[in-house]
């Protein structure tokens, strides 16, 4: 295979000029058409436009390599302190009481993260994991670029200085293991279950006196408990800091009857949960492009000659909770079937800068952690009779590199179904595909307890009567041997869902998911017979799916689709909120008495001004559009449980709930407060929507398009107010790795891609606003799959890494 090597990349040195840029260090080695290894790893890796490396090795370790190294010099600070988190160091270096990163979604501070990961690395959690033979535990391939990344990672820090402010000079900025790479594996797919509840599991305590409440309460209380139910399940695993769109369209809807698919998640611009664009070759074995989250060696979300895929945050509820009866005697030991078990003490100790050693002991249980509330509305106290453990699948998941690795090699949609099969090992999403032969594809593949209906109905404790039907949340009682969770003969492991019983339908039309239930995954071929623990059937829809089914339902009956299409779809940044009730805002706001509204704080506001702009709104997000920041602010304010005069009908589920009911008082309030807020903030209510929405790059401000979910914008933004001061902040969040991909008669695929934030969080490094600029002005990038496009980049640039140089 070295000599292919060669052979493949031979021809890419006869095109330097004197114009290509290569470090000094490569600059010798490009002369000899063979990488100096020196017996140590080595890889290829040739950068294009925007930074984006092709990286070509000749087996999965040097792959995994040269992943590391290229990561390495395009996010290095971002790395590091993500290995920082993932040891539990946080507390040492940037202090006990400051706010904890994104490895971890619900950490609040620093010691809360670094006591969860620390009993992690001394509980051997991963280390267990990485022992078990695939597919439960990591295969070969998977352990050799895991093992190859941190070596890349490795050589990079050793043979380059870091510019980047974030981490220059840092002491906090170290080699990594192995071990390390699998811990950021297994964060991925815990930040769903455990993750949500580090801060409780990290604080749970025995109770010290002799008070005995219960949660849940009485069958009169249970209408706001389920209530605060149904919104701690949506902030929990709802899509506030993560979400996603995407669609696949089968054969006959398309103008060549190949496959097309539209990738568009939702995540966090900066910090540990940022993707990163690459193509990963072992020319014979694997060729794939994509983006990566940071610190995993696999493609994440990409596509390759035959297949292109995405995943979308899925409704399932990814963990469940065990009511425990505790022994009379001792509230650290508990009853199954009448047998005392013992919990177990985990006393994990933190360093802490310039102060004493935190030590805090958690408790664990068969099930898993104690914790101690459910959110801050609905509490799950430890008492002298029952205690409250977390089961969580996804902390015994090592699986989803395998998964995706899986992906990059297939041939085809079923072979999607196959790796999903094999590996079970998507934590929390959807995964949505097309293939060059025109198939497509959605399943709800993802890894939840094992909790079914017929379990719920018959092991609910008094509270999980209430949580589960109203949020898929299960609260089982722990002291029941018959309560176990079980096993299906297809599954992986215990305790979780085969793959026979999951939400899946293939070769529909169109399959489209904007975050909501599988249900409606195709408005024609509603998906039924699942469990309530992956998403409800028969329930209203958010705005993001109505408006996402609507265009794509017309785009496949329209037919004759392309890439083009896709591209358009994603940067139309139609509003369906606006499209819905504008109309009824403009002739509302018209009809005020007076042309005035009385806000929250009482005092009454001139709206006049108002009726017109929103009247003459395009209904779009675009960076020009007028009347775009004026109804965005407008529509956060109005309450979601009293916006339709008609109500959502399960017989039509696009369509309905609908008509605004602008008779209500809260529409006049909502009105009120939002000219009230844009003029206390000097901004006109006609302003442009790009010179108020906006990320700053090179101290200039950068307009990028786009809306909230909640208003059903399909290209997601989610910028943040501060009234104080006078507007929104950058843009932390929204549309991330886009991708949007088709396939023609050759044996590559056509592409456009963009990373919206850019490939580097380095504000001194050339692609650290590149494709955010493009993002601005709604363009895309053009992928170079193939050699021959490769090679035939204005921008070629050959790197050939090592660990010795």
């Amino acid at each position: 295979m070295r000599t292919r090597l060669r052979q493949f990349v031979v021809s890419a040195v006869a095109l330097f000029t004197a114009s290509a840029i290569l470090p000094s260090a490569a600059a010798d080695e490009s002369a000899h058409g063979q990488r100096p290894s020196h017996g140590g790893l080595s890889a290829d890796i040739r950068y294009t436009e925007y930074g984006i490396p092709h990286i070509v090795a000749d087996d999965y370790t040097n792959l995994g390599f040269g992943t590391g190294w290229a990561q390495a010099a395009d996010e290095v600070c971002t790395l590091a302190e993500g290995f920082v988190t993932l040891r539990g160091e946080r507390s040492r270096h940037f202090g006990a009481d400051a706010a904890a990163d994104g490895e971890l979604s619900a950490a609040g501070t620093n010691l809360t993260s670094d006591l969860y990961f620390r009993g992690v690395r001394e509980s051997r959690t991963v280390e267990k994991l990485l022992a078990e033979p695939a597919p439960v535990g990591p295969s070969r391939e998977v352990r050799d670029m895991m093992r190859g990344w941190a070596a890349g990672y490795n050589a990079w820090l050793k043979q380059n200085k870091i510019t980047d402010p974030a981490c220059a000079g840092a002491s906090w900025v170290r080699p990594v293991t192995e071990l390390d790479v699998a811990v950021r594996g297994y964060a991925v797919a815990a930040i769903s279950g455990e993750g949500r509840f580090v801060d409780t599991i990290t604080t749970a305590q025995p109770p010290s006196g002799s008070a005995a409440t219960t949660a849940g309460g009485s069958a009169a209380s249970r209408a706001p408990v389920a209530k605060a139910v149904a919104g701690a399940a949506r902030e929990l695993w709802g899509t506030g800091d993560m979400g996603s769109n995407a669609v696949a369209f089968r054969g006959d809807t398309t103008a060549n009857g190949r496959g097309l698919l539209l990738g568009n998640p939702h995540y966090p611009w900066q910090g540990a949960r940022r993707f990163w664009q690459s193509q990963q070759t072992i020319p014979g074995e694997l060729n794939v492009s994509g983006g990566t989250l940071l610190g995993i060696p696999t493609i994440s979300i990409g596509f390759n000659a035959n297949v292109a895929w995405s995943h979308t945050v899925s409704t399932g509820i990814p963990a469940n909770f065990h009511q425990l009866t505790l022994d009379p005697a001792d509230p650290t030991t508990y009853l199954v079937d009448g047998k005392p078990e013992r919990m177990t003490k985990r006393s994990v100790t933190v360093p802490v800068k310039d102060g004493t050693p935190v030590t805090r002991t958690q408790w664990w249980t068969r099930y898993g952690p104690v914790v101690t509330s459910l959110s801050p509305q609905v509490p799950l106290p430890w008492t002298t009779t029952n205690a409250y453990a977390l089961y969580d699948p996804n902390a015994a998941n090592l699986r989803f590199a395998d998964t995706s690795l899986g992906f990059s090699k297939a041939r085809s949609t079923d072979d999607v179904l196959k790796s999903l099969a094999r590996h079970q090992g998507i934590p929390w999403v959807n995964t949505i595909a097309a293939d060059r032969a025109g198939h497509s594809l959605y399943t709800q593949s993802q890894v939840v307890p094992r909790i079914t209906d017929e379990l719920a109905e018959r092991c609910s404790t008094a509270l999980g009567r209430t949580t589960y039907p109203a949020s898929g949340i299960a609260i089982l009682d722990g002291s029941r041997g018959d309560c176990a969770l079980g096993s299906d003969p297809d599954a992986v492991r215990p305790g979780i869902f085969g793959p026979s019983r999951m939400p899946t339908l293939k070769d529909a039309p169109y399959v489209e998911n904007s975050n909501g239930t599988a249900w409606m995954t195709n408005a024609d071929r509603p998906i039924t017979g699942y469990e309530r623990i992956f998403g409800t059937v028969g329930t209203e829809l958010g705005l993001r799916t109505r408006g996402g089914i609507e265009d794509v339902a017309a785009m496949a009956e329209r037919g004759d689709l392309t890439v083009g299409d896709l591209q358009r779809q994603q940067f139309a940044n139609r509003v369906p909120a606006g499209d819905l009730a504008a109309e009824d805002v403009a002739r509302a706001c018209a009809a005020l008495p007076g042309g005035t509204a009385t806000g929250s704080d009482g005092k009454a506001v001139d709206v006049s001004g108002a009726c017109g702009v929103i009247k003459a709104w395009d209904r779009t997000m675009d960076t020009g559009s007028r009347g775009a920041l004026l109804f965005d602010r407008f529509w956060r304010k109005l309450p979601a449980d009293r916006l339709w005069k008609v109500r959502f009908s399960a017989a039509d589920p696009v369509r309905t709930p609908n008509t605004l009911n602008t008779g209500a008082p809260e529409f006049a309030t909502a009105l009120a407060d939002a000219v009230a807020e844009l003029r206390a903030a000097g901004i006109p209510l006609d302003a442009k929507l790009g010179a108020h929405q906006f990320v700053v790059r090179g101290g200039k401000r950068v307009p990028v398009p786009g809306g909230s979910g909640r208003a059903g914008v399909w290209n997601v933004l989610e910028p943040t107010w501060n009234a104080a001061g006078g507007g929104y902040t950058e843009v932390p969040f929204g549309s991330s790795h886009l991708q949007a991909v088709g396939w023609d008669g050759s044996r590559c695929p056509v592409a456009r891609t963009l990373l919206t934030y850019s490939q580097s969080s380095n504000p001194n490094s050339p692609h650290y606003s590149d494709q955010t600029r493009l993002f601005s002005g709604e363009r895309w990038v053009t992928s170079r799959f193939c050699e021959k496009d490769i090679l035939n980049s204005p921008k070629l640039r050959v790197v050939r890494v090592s660990e010795q140089r």
